[in-house]
């Protein structure tokens, strides 16, 4: 067995490895970019070794300083963890050669099911059936467009190296067709380097499920069941969990048996992952790919079958055979999965970037996490946060402890999509076990939007919890520091006061908060509140009571702000003492005219004007990269292009000027 392991990765997974070789008595060892200096994975590793700066193509993405390190610290394996070079050829012959053990399967294993348009052929020569589709060697544009018409629309076009929804689109009408394929064709050759395509026929109400599959090198494999993951966004999964749900035997039985036959045909080696569609009226099963590595979903497999899969990739790697048959491999109750990203669900999922102010996980779950309070989240790297874990001894009470589980969670900073991850377990559909990829448009065709807290209400109590919070934080506030300063004041007949100025989005709200004895009652455009307020745990809990009804809240004092947990609200909401009302609201001015403004934070892939030019509204005339993914920026109107504020490869955070628009009737050829 292995004394010391390098993990090649970062976040929740690299965290993940690390606590399975702590149990197992083995040193470990995490390489970081200059950004994730003071990252969780770090600080939690035996021994840390700086590769690069934050870029993934200058650090993490850099087989060579990866060995470097191993070789420094006398690591004798690397676990790659999923993403970055886990099915990388190049890594594998970089370990050959300097005599370390890569802890995944064999490069010949990659190499068959790395490429989509190979796997397909493999599995269609090991009798495993497939969608209907296009993986030809011809990849013309041309070509590509015909054989799209000839498979019939709608299509699914998809970068053969591709993974993790990059360089996927979906093609409903002939007028698309062009643009889908070089745009996926582009997002495949930025992502992976690699720009070719395949299409195939889209099934029109799929549900997505894989085999958990596991192969040791004395030619032993078997299957650790299935994972239903059709609860998706833009092709990347949200919810995973196992057993699937309603699916007959026989179905369950043919996955199995075609994920067996497939790992078979090339001699897999280590954990891996056989995926599928499958129709959820015919429950027909079409082959989709393979992933040779460890899944994000492993944990729900783990959960139902009491093995660690992590152990098994390092004992397998280590030369020791699978520790059971598939007879001894049992299945019990059910596990859910909810990947917790730094994403604004309601804003068509943006990611969001920023310092954590509080981090609270539930008691009673398992979360599989890579940060904690005080981690920053970048746009550097994947927005996945952490993954929630529910098992139970059936799937209803699976659903409802993630669900409950999730409410108690508490993420302060950065968005993310907690609230909505909690109303897929709740609704009818999902409850039914009868969710399809198409999920999530079919259930809020309009978008997700949250519950909204009463604003008034939401303003009010954000304003007595500032001051709550405030101490002496807040300069110059004078007896108005804290609430114990009001209620001192209070008995001399003439409440103690002060105007604050509250903003939420783009409204702007004067309050006026006023100390009685045990409560402050908050007066507004919307009435009057009366809040009492008592602390729980950590300084950040706090039990309110706003007009006699009890809720729970979470606050962080953060200057001219608060992060607040409060009901259905969870965000960042500006509170400020009225005298400094008149110079924020001059602060917050914006440039004349129309501008373009970054939807996200991200990093500039492109800019395709040039100050002088003319542009109709709704032209692409910039390309914006955030974690991953391309987002096209069109022009707000059409006019003269007055300024160009950024350059291509220009990092901006959200809402930062990228193009200047002088509107006007104009004439584009």
């Amino acid at each position: 067995m292995f004394d010391t392991i390098l993990i090649a990765n970062r976040g929740e997974i690299a965290c993940r490895i690390i606590k399975t070789c702590r149990a197992m008595g083995i040193r470990t060892v995490a390489v970081h970019s200059e950004a994730d200096r003071d990252a969780l994975h770090v600080r939690l590793a035996d021994t840390a070794v700086a590769i690069g700066p934050a870029p993934a193509r200058e650090s993490y993405l850099r087989a060579d300083r990866i060995i470097e390190a191993a070789l420094r610290t006398g690591a004798q394996a690397i676990h790659p963890g999923y993403g970055f070079l886990s099915e990388r050829l190049d890594l594998i012959a970089a370990c050959e050669a300097n005599g370390i053990v890569f802890i995944g399967p064999s490069a010949s294993a990659i190499d068959a099911m790395g490429d989509k348009i190979r796997s397909k052929q493999i599995a269609r020569e090991a009798n495993v059936p497939g969608v209907p589709g296009y993986d030809g060697a011809d990849q013309s544009p041309a070509v590509l467009r015909a054989e799209g018409l000839r498979i019939g629309l709608p299509v699914m076009v998809k970068a053969s190296a591709g993974g993790g929804g990059k360089g996927i689109r979906k093609v409903e009408s002939e007028a698309e067709l062009d643009g889908a394929i070089l745009a996926a064709a582009r997002e495949a050759e930025a992502a992976f380097g690699d720009g070719r395509l395949l299409i195939e026929k889209f099934v029109t109400r799929p549900r997505h499920v894989e085999v958990q599959v596991a192969g040791d090198r004395h030619g032993n494999i078997v299957h650790l069941f299935e994972r239903d993951c059709s609860v998706q966004r833009a092709n990347q999964k949200l919810i995973e969990e196992a057993p699937a749900p309603n699916l007959r035997p026989e179905t369950r039985a043919a996955l199995h048996e075609h994920a067996l036959r497939l790992a078979r045909a090339i001699g897999y080696d280590n954990l891996g992952t056989v995926e599928f569609l499958v129709d959820a009226a015919s429950e027909d099963v079409f082959f989709l790919e393979m992933n040779t590595r460890l899944q994000v979903e492993h944990p729900v497999t783990e959960a139902i079958t009491g093995l660690d899969l992590v152990e098994w990739q390092i004992r397998i790697a280590a030369g020791e055979a699978l520790p059971l048959a598939q007879g001894q491999i049992a299945c019990s109750g059910h596990a859910i999965e909810a990947r917790l990203t730094a994403e604004r669900a309601d804003e068509g999922f943006r990611p969001d970037t920023g310092r954590i102010a509080l981090w609270c996980e539930p008691e009673g779950l398992r979360v599989d996490s890579g940060v904690a309070t005080g981690s920053v989240v970048g746009t550097h790297y994947d927005s996945l946060l952490a993954k929630v874990i529910a098992h139970a001894p059936d799937r209803a009470g699976a659903v409802r402890k993630l669900a409950e589980g999730l409410d108690r969670m508490v993420v302060l900073g950065p968005g993310t999509i907690r609230p909505l991850l909690i109303d897929v377990l709740r609704a009818p559909v999902f409850a039914a076990g009868r969710a399809t990829t198409l999920f999530l448009k079919e259930t809020w065709p309009e978008g997700w939007q949250p519950a909204r807290t009463a604003d008034d209400e939401l303003r009010a109590v954000a304003a007595a919890l500032w001051l709550a919070t405030a101490n002496a934080v807040v300069a110059g506030a004078g007896p108005w520091q804290s609430l114990a300063g009001f209620r001192l004041l209070a008995p001399a007949g003439r409440p103690a006061t002060t105007h604050l100025a509250v903003t939420t989005g783009d409204d702007k709200t004067r309050l006026q908060a006023e100390a009685h004895d045990g409560f402050l009652r908050v007066l507004g455009p919307g009435g009057a509140f009366d809040i009492a307020l008592s602390q729980t745990a950590g300084g950040t809990g706090w039990a309110v009571q706003c007009d006699g009804l009890g809720s729970p809240a979470h606050a962080v004092h953060d200057g001219d702000g608060l992060f607040l947990r409060y009901r259905g609200f969870e965000g960042r909401i500006g509170v400020a003492l009225a005298v400094d009302a008149a110079a924020a609201a001059r602060g917050a001015g914006h440039d004349g005219g129309d501008t373009l403004r970054a939807a996200m934070p991200g990093t500039v892939a492109a800019i395709h004007v040039v100050e002088g030019d003319d542009v109709v509204a709704g032209q692409v005339v910039a390309v914006l990269e955030s974690m991953k993914l391309f987002m096209e920026l069109k022009s707000p109107a059409s006019g003269r292009v007055a300024r160009v504020s950024v350059k291509a490869g220009a990092t901006v955070a959200a809402g930062e000027v990228l193009i200047a628009i002088e509107c006007g009737d104009v004439t584009v050829s």
